[in-house]
């Protein structure tokens, strides 16, 4: 249970505050007496404790309310650097949260990081999860950060779900977690889509599933209006990826594949095969194309039929790969084997595997070189004539801006 994580614990004795003084002879009590009437007044204290710059300093110190004295502000930035903030997230996070230079350390923040700790989070992670989620800082401890992280362990169904969520993603704690249930269950009694599958999509996506009600019947409705049915088995990864691109952006994804000599009836069937192909940015989607059809020399209808190979990247993928495919056609090495699929999706040692006589190259490419260095001979040939620094060993996997 995470409430048996919240233990209180007490604080090193603090220092002697220190009494600052600003410009124009302006005094801030550490009793706490009086707030200073010097406009800077926090703005100097910004620049002097923390680094910031002058804008920078003027911008938070906007979102601030009058402080007797630094007491508190003193207390935070001495705790905050305990924990192990350098001087950048410091900055940061009073950027994002300036409200936290008020908070009470022993009341307030040192329960939270404690609480994040035992959670299981080491000191760098829970650095990291504060940085992604500076919401944190505002949330009640049990009222607020505790409820909801129950909440997302069930849904998540594991403990560790739920702290690579915590490390990775920027926004969910900031979500309304009451939309979940009616979300789930209009998915899953009225949709008919099976809860294991819609569960793939918000561990994955957790923003998919707090999403305003309204907004996601029309997603069903979108779709359906495309001639998606609901009982495709990826129909709701299809919503998942409707939620992050808008009507326009459609339109105009469309327009480009028309272009490429795709029918309307082309792009729908590969929306319902490989949909995340819709998230690349228009750009990025025309270059892909392009160098697949005029470089590779894949008809059109056949990257329809290879919609993967949209989702690797052009320069640390597909350009090096094809360079590769290139080497081994030139010295002889190619084989009715080999396919694109082999050269743009097989791993490094895989690779290897399906060109058993690698081994020769060591008599084209360099006489000395060691076998197992010959992969590597590969890659910087190809990294020389594709104009990049990239390595082709990696395994085969979705760009992250697509997952």
């Amino acid at each position: 249970m995470l409430h048996s994580l919240v233990r209180r614990h007490a604080l090193p004795p603090s220092f002697q505050l220190r009494l600052v003084f600003f410009s124009t002879g302006t005094f801030a009590s550490s009793s706490g007496g009086t707030s200073s009437p010097d406009p800077h007044f926090m703005v100097d204290y910004l620049v002097n404790s923390c680094g910031f710059s002058a804008d920078g300093a003027s911008k938070v110190s906007k979102s601030l309310p009058p402080f007797p004295s630094t007491e508190k502000p003193d207390a935070v930035i001495r705790f905050l650097r305990s924990q192990g903030f350098d001087g950048a997230n410091l900055r940061k996070t009073i950027t994002w949260s300036p409200t936290v230079l008020g908070c009470d350390v022993e009341a307030s923040l040192a329960p939270k990081f404690k609480f994040l700790r035992d959670l299981g989070l080491s000191e760098s992670d829970v650095i990291d999860v504060v940085m992604q989620h500076p919401i944190i800082m505002g949330h009640n401890l049990q009222n607020s950060l505790i409820p909801k992280l129950k909440v997302w362990e069930s849904l998540f169904g594991s403990r560790e779900i739920l702290l690579k969520n915590l490390r990775k993603r920027n926004w969910f704690l900031s979500n309304n977690i009451e939309k979940v249930r009616p979300n789930l269950n209009f998915l899953r009694d009225e949709c008919g889509i099976p809860e294991a599958r819609i569960s793939l999509v918000f561990k994955r996506h957790p923003s998919f599933i707090v999403q305003n009600p309204d907004s996601l019947r029309a997603l069903v409705d979108r779709a359906e209006g495309m001639g998606i049915s609901r009982e495709s088995a990826m129909f709701v990864w299809i919503l998942d990826v409707l939620q992050g691109v808008s009507r326009e952006k459609f339109e105009t994804q469309v327009k480009l594949m028309n272009s490429f000599g795709w029918s309307n009836s082309d792009v729908i069937a590969a929306v319902k095969k490989f949909p995340h192909f819709l998230s690349l940015s228009t750009v990025v989607l025309q270059r892909k194309m392009e160098f697949l059809i005029k470089d590779v020399g894949m008809a059109p209808l056949d990257i329809a039929k290879q919609l993967v190979f949209l989702a690797l990247s052009l320069e640390k993928r597909l350009i090096p790969r094809f360079h590769v495919m290139e080497i081994l056609k030139s010295e002889g090495l190619w084989t009715l084997q080999d396919t694109l699929c082999t050269i743009f999706l097989s791993p490094g040692p895989k690779f290897m595997q399906n060109h058993e006589d690698v081994s020769s190259l060591s008599s084209v490419l360099q006489p000395d070189l060691a076998e197992k260095d010959l992969f590597q001979e590969l890659i910087s040939r190809a990294a020389k004539m594709s104009g990049f620094r990239s390595s082709i060993l990696q395994p085969y996997r979705i760009e992250k801006d697509l997952l």
